[in-house]
């Protein structure tokens, strides 16, 4: 029988080693398609397609409408036209259903950003994105994703400011054919 020390040193090695799941910059990232909403209207995401088009911004989000998510939001919407001067297409994901990223598209993301729906969880799991590497949920995770489909930044964190920060400044550094910083 494990003794409550014992139990709490198993709980906190599996949640460090769920926090360094994520994706690495260089790492290929994977492929999907999903439905997801901009402007309260549906429409099939595809990475491959949008990638076409400039590096990607993808980021994971734990619950639409919920406070952090709302301020992380409202961060990339305003962020979004800069992210677009650089070629860059932001995306959100969670595991929402697409009925609650219509309105979130619109109430929260101000129609500038698309978000994804990911009820099964499968682009989660993809990115090695799920609360606690356990659940449906999504962590806040970020990445950035160029146009060759390679990760080149990451990041992982509770601050949903940060996320915007950070994936800006990656972007930017990938525009100017800078490295981008490491994984966080």
């Amino acid at each position: 029988m494990r003794t409550l020390p014992a139990l709490a040193a198993a709980a906190l090695v599996a949640l460090v080693g769920a926090a360094q799941a994520m994706l690495k910059p260089g790492d290929p990232a994977p492929a999907f398609s999903t439905q997801a909403a901009l402007a309260g209207k549906p429409f099939a995401f595809d990475l491959k397609a949008a990638l076409a088009r400039g590096p990607v911004v993808l980021y994971f989000f734990p619950k639409a409408f919920t406070s952090g998510c709302t301020v992380e939001a409202h961060a990339f919407a305003e962020k979004t036209p800069e992210f677009a001067a650089l070629g860059a297409t932001v995306v959100g994901v969670s595991n929402d259903d697409i009925d609650t990223q219509l309105r979130f598209s619109s109430e929260a993301c101000r129609d500038k950003f698309a978000v994804a729906s990911d009820p099964r969880a499968e682009v989660i799991s993809a990115y090695d994105a799920r609360f606690g590497g356990l659940f449906k949920t999504a962590s806040r995770i970020s990445y950035v994703i160029d146009r060759s489909g390679r990760i080149v930044y990451a990041h992982e964190g509770s601050d949903p400011l940060v996320h915007v920060a950070e994936t800006f400044k990656a972007v930017q550094a990938l525009k100017a054919g800078a490295p981008a910083a490491a994984a966080r």
